[in-house]
């Protein structure tokens, strides 16, 4: 039973690539030094909301939910989150690697109310430095776009306008508590768009597993 049950659910050992995103994120933190600081004259008009860090730290209750969904219901769409999210983490850190990036928008917070010690504490851990592409705008909109392309959950409309309203405060989020400017967001949005494409109409799952399957026929 025990073994049936973890064989029928291998498919979550995919999230094992968490691991190797956590020590990506280590080691980029570490070693950058931005060289391209990431300010638009749109970030100076956009205010500092303490009470938008709630959205921010939600963004990991919003992508753990569909994951564990899509893992017990649908493979097909778990595995195209998995990619869609995974892809785009690992394309930002090449992009940080490549291009060191950060923001100076983060402003002196002297009150001590419990937004505020929260958004003190996101600063400490995270610094200013691989901010663009921001991966909570990138890991939102694949969440988001999952939801709406899978059979079970798109007709439901409570579901995907609700999904919306989440992945739009949690985009806004991102620059009301100055974690990330906007060129951040646009190129979040940007890089969210070719891996749409690539994964949801392309299908390049569907043209690997084709190419697989060719593959093995020549074989015989």
């Amino acid at each position: 039973m025990i073994l049936e049950k973890i064989k029928n659910n291998n498919h979550f050992l995919i999230l094992s690539y968490y691991i190797i995103i956590f020590f990506l994120y280590k080691y980029t933190e570490q070693i950058t030094r931005p060289e391209y600081i990431m300010h638009s004259k749109i970030d100076d008009y956009i205010p500092f909301v303490k009470e938008m860090v709630v959205p921010y730290l939600f963004w990991y209750v919003y992508i753990t939910i569909p994951l564990v969904y899509f893992g017990f219901n649908s493979k097909k769409d778990f595995y195209k989150l998995s990619i869609f999210m995974f892809a785009g983490m690992t394309i930002c850190f090449m992009i940080y690697l490549i291009f060191p990036n950060g923001q100076d928008l983060r402003p002196v917070i002297v009150s001590n109310d419990v937004f505020s010690r929260v958004i003190k504490n996101i600063y400490l851990l995270d610094t200013p430095t691989n901010s663009a592409p921001s991966m909570h705008v990138v890991d939102s909109i694949a969440v988001h776009i999952s939801i709406i392309n899978c059979e079970k959950l798109k007709t439901k409309k409570w579901i995907t306008v609700t999904s919306f309203i989440i992945m739009v405060a949690i985009i806004a989020s991102t620059v009301m508590i100055k974690q990330h400017s906007i060129l951040d967001v646009m190129y979040g949005i940007g890089l969210s768009l070719i891996l749409y494409l690539c994964i949801y109409k392309v299908n390049l799952l569907q043209y690997f597993k084709i190419k697989k399957l060719v593959s093995q026929n020549q074989d015989y």
